[in-house]
């Protein structure tokens, strides 16, 4: 059996919650993209990393179903892993920085494939939507407190590969920040907390609670 890593990423204050996340620390032991592709299935959480090169940063992420260029969870959990100025992901170079309890990634929102950004009125309707039809990957949200910019989201992939809901969502809560144009504090899932920023010239910075679970 391959060794690898639990991470729990965007835990929410007190530790709890989090997207699981696997990481397998040495990937020369899986070099090939359907032997990655077979073990991220395999292990069925909703991203797995494998490092290529600690030092540099340079990471290989996959779905139970599809290699991506880019991921938000799998790049903050690795920043924290790691613990390297930047990582290397062939969407483009991740700044990356340790800040107390919260660990950040600067990306650009158009890394990531395009969720679809449905606004609700209230967190009580976002709370009591059902799973959807695979097809569309979903982002369901509302303001909790838009003076705040609290959010209250739920993630849901579509992608019929066995995750009918994410519970922590990097990438979208780039692209939700890019389209409102503000910093967020999102709550995801069952309690995940997802904090960003608008950075100059189209960047995001991306934070969250990372720990180590196995």
């Amino acid at each position: 059996m391959t060794d690898y890593d639990v991470l729990r990423v965007f835990c929410g204050p007190r530790g709890e919650y989090g997207n699981e996340l696997g990481v397998v620390r040495e990937g020369s032991v899986l070099p090939e993209r359907d032997e990655r592709q077979a073990f991220a299935a395999k292990l069925g959480f909703s991203e797995t990393v494998f490092v290529d090169d600690p030092e540099r940063g340079v990471i290989d992420i996959y779905t139970p179903g599809v290699r991506l260029p880019f991921a938000g969870y799998p790049c903050v959990g690795a920043a924290w892993l790691l613990d390297v100025p930047e990582l290397v992901t062939p969407a483009g170079v991740v700044g990356t920085r340790l800040d107390g309890e919260f660990t950040w990634i600067e990306a650009r929102p158009e890394w990531p494939r395009p969720r679809t950004l449905r606004r609700y009125g209230t967190a009580a309707e976002v709370d009591a939507l059902p799973v959807p039809p695979p097809g569309e990957w979903i982002y369901a949200w509302a303001w909790e407190d838009e003076a705040a910019g609290r959010v209250r989201a739920r993630g849901f992939p579509g992608r019929g590969d066995g995750i009918e809901e994410d519970e922590a969502t990097g990438s979208a809560a780039l692209q939700l920040t890019a389209q409102l144009g503000r910093a967020l504090n999102i709550v995801q899932g069952a309690g995940s907390q997802l904090l960003t920023a608008p950075q100059p010239e189209g960047w995001i910075e991306l934070g969250g609670r990372v720990f180590l679970e196995r």
